[in-house]
């Protein structure tokens, strides 16, 4: 099946925000990644602004014509913001506000009758759910039972396997997928996923949707340009 490739842009408005000003210019940078052949935009705007801005993400709405997916933690705050922007994917992850980055997936069972609540809001507004979970198969199951659209599988614990045995480092995320696929659930993956690691993943593991990369991808176009990123980055997951 096509996996397709969403490009995380938050790293490119932490370059920009340390000038205050706007270079680089992250609605450019986003079209351009369309452009280079990147299958959606993926931002995760944070309380503090660190780097994606609430502005951001309106300026962004009207300009990626390919699939704009907004990640966050679903505070009101968070959800006035995707239900006025109506994006075509919402992931919603666990982190508190002070978190540096994604580190964990949801725990889903404390969690149930808030998250269904949430998937409700997002269905009645016409926006594909996605929620971050581990690989944990009864986790995933209960996943389903809030009527998510998908989930999102957190990729770190793969990629500092990987490098040691890449056999064990996937093979919970074959089931893991199996598993989603089995309950109805499209399958997401993201976090740490690189040139190294990528096709490897995207060989192992069936019903793979959607791939979102951000800090590995920008940090490769420094040396590489983000053109050719994207084509490599693409070229892993065919």
């Amino acid at each position: 099946m096509t996996t397709n490739l969403s490009v995380n842009i938050n790293k490119v408005a932490t370059l920009r925000n340390a000038r205050g000003e706007n270079v680089p210019d992250v609605s450019k940078v986003a079209v351009d990644c369309e452009l280079f052949g990147a299958d959606g935009i993926t931002v995760h705007p944070r309380p503090d602004e660190r780097h994606i801005r609430r502005d951001d993400v309106f300026a962004l709405r009207p300009l990626v014509k390919t699939e704009f997916n907004i990640e966050g933690y679903p505070s009101p705050e968070f959800m006035d913001l995707v239900l006025k922007v109506k994006p075509e994917q919402v992931t919603l992850v666990p982190d508190a506000p002070a978190d540096l980055t994604s580190s964990a997936g949801w725990e889903v069972e404390p969690n149930l009758e808030f998250l269904t609540g949430i998937v409700d809001s997002l269905r009645e507004a016409g926006i594909r759910s996605s929620i971050f979970v581990g690989t944990d198969t009864d986790n995933i199951r209960l996943a389903a039972k809030t009527g998510a659209d998908r989930v999102e599988l957190y990729t770190k614990p793969y990629a500092d396997l990987y490098p040691r045995n890449p056999e064990a480092a996937v093979a919970p995320y074959v089931e893991a997928s199996r598993a989603a696929h089995k309950a109805g659930l499209g399958v997401n993956a993201g976090h740490d996923l690189n040139l190294d690691n990528l096709r490897y993943f995207k060989d192992n593991v069936p019903y793979l949707n959607e791939v979102s990369i951000g800090h590995a991808l920008i940090s490769d176009a420094l040396y590489m340009g983000l053109p050719e990123a994207i084509r490599r980055y693409k070229e892993a997951v065919k």
